[in-house]
């Protein structure tokens, strides 16, 4: 059976939005920078980039981070993979080519349930935001969490771990890769 795994860019200072986030600023304002690592890096950072979808059937990403990226992904969405997005808002499913984005308005764990049936053996990977991921790891429902620390420091915007998590989250890092363009912090969520 597949891991699920939560996964992000962030600065070192924690920020995973920069600040003033809404339709002009789809991540915030300089927001973009979090994750040129992954488009405009060196052949390093692409193969980490790449890993992104290797071994992995399904994503769980919130309405928000929906939102602002549906256009930018373009005509085939993206991730070619079915998508399960956590959201209060009912709408039916949309189809961009190989990528199938299903609303899940009945919560974190059934949209997680959802996405693991698609993934059948393979892993989840919950793509984001920083809320939705922290409902996860509050919930005890993420296997590993991978953290791309990108050498900028934002000062403001929107921090990763600025809300609950639980008491404590207790991780083993079982990897760390530096490329020029990011540090990947694999951590293993211990129980």
């Amino acid at each position: 059976m597949g891991r699920v795994i939560a996964e992000i860019s962030m600065s070192a200072d924690g920020i995973v939005a920069g600040p003033d986030t809404g339709p002009e600023h789809r991540l915030g304002r300089d927001g973009d920078l979090l994750h040129e690592w992954m488009f405009e890096g060196t052949e390093a950072d692409a193969e980490v980039a790449a890993r992104l979808f290797a071994g992995t059937g399904a994503f769980v990403l919130g309405r928000a981070m929906f939102d602002v990226g549906v256009d930018p992904w373009g005509d085939d969405g993206t991730f070619k993979k079915p998508c399960f997005v956590v959201t209060h808002r009912p709408a039916e499913p949309l189809v961009k080519g190989p990528t199938t984005f299903t609303f899940v308005t009945d919560g974190l764990k059934s949209a997680l349930r959802q996405a693991k049936a698609a993934a059948k053996d393979d892993d989840v990977r919950i793509m984001g935001g920083g809320t939705l991921m922290r409902e996860y790891l509050h919930a005890g429902l993420v296997d590993e969490l991978r953290l791309h620390v990108v050498p900028l420091l934002f000062g403001a915007g929107v921090r990763l771990f600025d809300g609950a998590v639980g008491e404590h989250v207790r991780l083993e890092r079982t990897a760390v890769e530096e490329t020029p363009n990011a540090t990947h912090l694999t951590f293993r969520v211990l129980r």
